[in-house]
C-alpha cells in the first residue's frame, strides 16, 4: 500500500518515511505526490485531535491514504507544558532553539530528580473513504540542564530518554543516539508500530467481508 506522510517537517518527514517503510507500507512526500499540503491549522486540544486534522487534509488534497502524526513534550514540573504547544512553545511554530531556551528557563530552579517528562506522539491513518485509525505512542525521560547532541529535532538536545542505554556512565539525550536507536525507543516509533498493526487488521478485516460477502451471492 502507498500512504502520504502528510507533514510541511523536512525532518519528521524523513522520519515518518524512515519508520513506515520497513513495515511494508510505501511511502511517498507531499512533493513526490505533487501535492500542496499547505499550513494546516491545529485547533485540536489533544495530540490525537491534532494528527486527525492534519491527516484528513492529507488525504483530502492528495486523495491518497495518508498518516500524520501529532507530537510534543510533557513536563511534570510544568503542569504538562508546552504540551500541544510544543512546536509554539516560545511563539514562533517551528523555531527549537526559542522553544528549548524557555524550557530551560522554565525549568531553571528545578532539581534533576524532579524533572520528569515523556515524549507523546498520536498517529492517524485515514483513507479517502473516511476510515480514521489513530494510536498513541510514548517515550518516558527527564530534561536535561544543556542541551547535548546534534540528531533529530525539537526537543530532542534536551530529553533524556529513560529506555536508552547509559553511554560512559552518562545517560544521552535523544539527539546524541543513531537514528536506529531512536526508533526503537522513540514515542513517534512506538505509535507507528502500533498503526501500521492497525492497518493490516483492518485491510484483512476488510478482505475476508468481501471474500464472505462474495460467497454468499446466489
Amino acid at each position: 500500500m502507498t500512504v502520504l506522510a502528510a507533514t510541511n517537517n523536512l525532518k519528521k518527514r524523513d522520519e515518518l518515511v524512515r519508520l513506515l517503510t520497513p513495515l511494508g507500507l510505501s511511502v511517498v512526500t507531499a512533493a513526490e505526490a505533487g501535492v500542496d499540503l499547505g499550513d494546516v491549522e491545529e485547533t485540536g486540544t489533544t495530540f490525537e485531535q491534532n494528527a486527525l486534522i492534519k491527516a484528513v487534509s492529507g488525504c483530502k488534497a492528495s486523495g491518497m491514504p495518508c498518516v500524520a502524526d501529532d507530537s510534543g513534550l510533557e513536563v511534570d514540573a510544568l503542569g504538562g507544558e508546552p504540551g500541544v504547544f510544543s512546536a509554539r512553545y516560545a511563539g514562533a511554530h517551528g523555531d527549537d532553539a526559542r522553544n528549548n531556551e524557555k524550557l530551560l528557563h522554565a525549568l531553571r530552579h528545578v532539581p534533576a530528580a524532579e524533572r520528569t517528562a515523556r515524549f507523546i506522539c498520536a498517529a492517524c491513518f485515514c483513507t479517502p473513504d473516511g476510515v480514521t485509525l489513530t494510536v498513541r505512542g510514548v517515550c518516558e525521560g527527564s530534561i536535561a540542564f544543556h542541551p547535548e547532541g546534534s540528531g533529530g529535532f525539537g526537543y530532542d538536545p534536551l530529553f533524556l530518554p529513560a529506555a536508552a542505554e547509559p553511554a560512559d556512565g552518562k545517560k544521552p539525550t535523544m539527539a546524541s543516539l543513531s537514528d536506529s536507536e531512536k526508533d526503537a525507543i522513540s514515542h513517534r516509533g512506538a505509535a507507528i508500530r502500533q498503526l501500521a498493526v492497525k492497518i493490516e487488521e483492518y485491510y484483512d478485516r476488510q478482505a475476508k467481508g468481501a471474500v464472505q460477502g462474495a460467497g454468499q451471492r446466489p
